[in-house]
């Protein structure tokens, strides 16, 4: 599933998918970005498989195989990336309004990263932003990340995520009907 999407893992990254089963709910959701992420666990080589949900409801990955999951109504995809000191994956479906490009991404990001002028559809630049969002939050940042608050750069091949001075590549791309984004924090 989604082929152009798997061009963004590298080596030590470890990329799953999982369908999720009708009736398409929150708990089939769950189970199925459960079913990825143990999927991802066991080829990144760790023996424990389990993601239980820590406060919050956030997944809690083995110690030294951080992760991360996400899902839509029909997918879910779970990351490991051992070693690294954050991952944030994110994939959406949907599709992004003018009001939410208005109020999740600055002026200077919808001029120099949004077509005509940059190379990206706004869905992607949402998930790029919710995938750093991820990979940053298990920082102590001041008041505390708040994802429309990522500012996105242009970087190479892909983005740079930041906030309060911290900073994190995003790559994201469409394929599929969806947005995918990935953000490993080294």
């Amino acid at each position: 599933m989604t082929a152009g999407l798997g061009a963004l893992v590298t080596p030590g990254t470890y990329l799953e998918w999982s369908p999720v089963a009708p009736p398409n709910g929150p708990d089939e959701q769950f189970v199925a970005g459960r079913q990825a992420a143990a999927a991802a666990l066991a080829a990144a080589g760790s023996v424990v498989r389990s993601v239980p949900r820590v406060a919050g409801g956030r997944p809690a990955f083995p110690r030294g195989y951080p992760g991360s999951i996400a899902h839509t109504e029909r997918v879910a995809v779970a990351v490991v990336v051992p070693g690294a000191a954050g991952v944030g994956v994110d994939i959406e479906d949907a599709a992004v309004t003018e009001r939410m490009v208005d109020f999740v991404l600055y002026e200077g990001e919808r001029r120099t990263l949004l077509a005509p002028d940059g190379r990206y559809r706004p869905v992607e630049l949402f998930s790029a932003k919710e995938a750093a969002f991820k990979a940053l939050d298990g920082m102590a940042v001041g008041d505390g990340v708040l994802f429309w608050r990522i500012k996105l750069h242009r970087a190479g091949d892909g983005l740079i995520a930041s906030f309060g001075g911290l900073s994190v590549p995003v790559w994201a791309r469409y394929a599929d009907g969806l947005a995918f984004a990935l953000a490993v924090r080294r």
